[in-house]
């Protein structure tokens, strides 16, 4: 573990920088229930991790299937698209015929994207940096995306996927935010909130401490903000980032958006030197501390998920990394809820 930082603006978020009212779980759910494919992911107890980490209770709630992508960001990109072809009205399948989504994605974004432009058939075009595995392209492709290679990150590619929409008068569908670009990030991480719903309603009891893993951080804060619903103030938020990539913990630190340099991170969808303005703003209000996570902790985190039948990444398993690396303040009596966000990389 290199670093963790309480957060001092705990429930009153950044001065200059607060949450967007408006996100409706509600919505999320009626129009997931339109979804053929769509169904609630296991929550799962594992008394082997916990015994491990050291606590009561470990609660995993297991993304790695969710709609058939190997991802919680089904539940994101996908979801917006899916708005915007319900608002045309009618037949949703090729309400969306003629209009082209871009995006950049360091991985499961991009595979949100196409799944939902492929159903209500939009065309998809998905930049990728250098570093993105060519068998990852190939899966994109499968899913009749078209792909680009952006640059030398993923802050490259982001800027390359916006220009291609400002020239070509496509749709840019990011899962981060900035001044001026907050309406489609919004309804990603609304997206997002059915994770939560699901553990709410399927949970005995709130746990002591949630663990969120964080990239530009739109899971985390939709998380946080509708756990907070649900449990209230009792429950610990820790949002949990790369060393590489600690893009939350120094905009937190600073009181502004910062963004931040590193060298590239095995947690790979977790690689994000830019936070979300948007994520940023929740999660100021509702996180209670931010963590730091080494290359060499999330690799065991890995390892340990896998031996327990559980086989994931460093950036689906990071909460359970952070928790088996120590946490301070989570001991013998904690009960912990973490998130496994992804299947193993299978390119």
């Amino acid at each position: 573990m290199n670093t963790a930082l309480a957060n001092r603006f705990r429930g009153k978020g950044l001065p200059d920088l607060q949450p967007t009212p408006g996100a409706d779980a509600r919505a999320v759910s009626a129009l997931l229930a339109q979804c053929p494919v769509h169904a609630s992911t296991p929550l799962l107890d594992c008394p082997g991790l916990a015994a491990q980490a050291g606590v009561a209770r470990l609660t995993i709630k297991d993304e790695r299937a969710r709609m058939g992508l190997g991802s919680f960001k089904a539940l994101g990109a996908a979801y917006a698209i899916a708005r915007a072809a319900a608002a045309k009205g009618g037949d949703l399948q090729g309400a969306l015929l003629g209009r082209t989504y871009v995006t950049a994605s360091a991985g499961n974004h991009g595979l949100s994207v196409a799944a939902g432009a492929r159903v209500f058939g939009a065309r998809a075009v998905i930049y990728l940096a250098d570093t993105v595995p060519e068998g990852f392209a190939r899966r994109l492709q499968t899913m009749g995306a078209q792909v680009v290679r952006g640059g030398a990150d993923y802050e490259a590619s982001m800027a390359a996927a916006g220009a291609a929409a400002e020239a070509n008068g496509w749709v840019l569908l990011s899962d981060g935010s900035w001044p001026g670009y907050v309406d489609l990030p919004f309804r990603v991480m609304e997206g997002y909130r059915q994770i939560a719903t699901e553990i709410a309603a399927h949970l005995s009891g709130a746990p002591t401490h949630v663990l969120l893993q964080a990239g530009v951080g739109g899971l985390a804060a939709a998380m946080a903000a509708e756990l907070r619903l649900a449990w209230g103030d009792a429950v610990q938020m820790i949002v949990i980032e790369p060393e590489a990539a600690p893009a939350l913990i120094e905009s937190i630190r600073a009181g502004r958006v910062v963004v931040t340099e590193g060298p590239a991170s095995a947690m790979g969808r977790l690689d994000c030197k830019t936070p979300s303005m948007l994520a940023l703003a929740d999660l100021a209000r509702d996180a209670d501390w931010f963590v730091t996570l080494t290359e060499a902790d999330a690799a065991a985190g890995a390892a340990a998920v896998a031996a327990c039948g559980l086989p994931s990444t460093p950036s689906g398993a990071a909460g359970v990394a952070a928790l088996l690396a120590g946490l301070k303040g989570v001991g013998p009596d904690a009960h912990v809820l973490c998130i496994l966000s992804e299947g193993p990389e299978d390119v």
